[in-house]
């Protein structure tokens, strides 16, 4: 069972900026693919970003291109996601999660359901 824990959430104006982290308690996370979800009241969860073990691949949701950028360091364990220009309708829960069947796998998933691990998610909140 690897456990994620996600911070850096927050309230901030629009335009602002905040840096998510998700740090794993086990070494194995660094060879998985990680993913950020997120989930407005209301809706349902949708995909953000993810990326590779070896950070080569990188998927990003068309709404984040150009502001939200993912990254991971494999040292300390964690996977960031640094968002640049927010937006009020970028406010929502952030959750990282890992796909345990991507060990050291260059492909991605968007779907939820293909991953296996979460953390208890963050919330981001931007103010207009």
């Amino acid at each position: 069972q690897v456990q994620l824990a996600e911070s850096g959430g927050g309230l901030v104006q629009a335009g602002g900026s905040l840096r998510l982290s998700c740090t794993a308690s086990d070494r194995i996370f660094s060879t998985y693919v990680v993913a950020w979800f997120r989930q407005a009241p209301g809706k349902e969860r949708e995909f953000v970003s993810a990326i590779t073990w070896s950070g080569n691949a990188i998927h990003n949701s068309e709404f984040v291109l150009g502001r939200f950028t993912i990254s991971r360091d494999s040292v300390k364990n964690t996977v960031y996601l640094q968002m640049n220009n927010l937006r009020p309708e970028d406010t929502a829960v952030y959750f990282c999660a890992t796909d345990a069947e991507s060990s050291n796998k260059e492909s991605i998933t968007t779907f939820e359901e293909e991953y296996d691990y979460w953390g208890q998610g963050t919330q981001v909140t931007v103010s207009s």
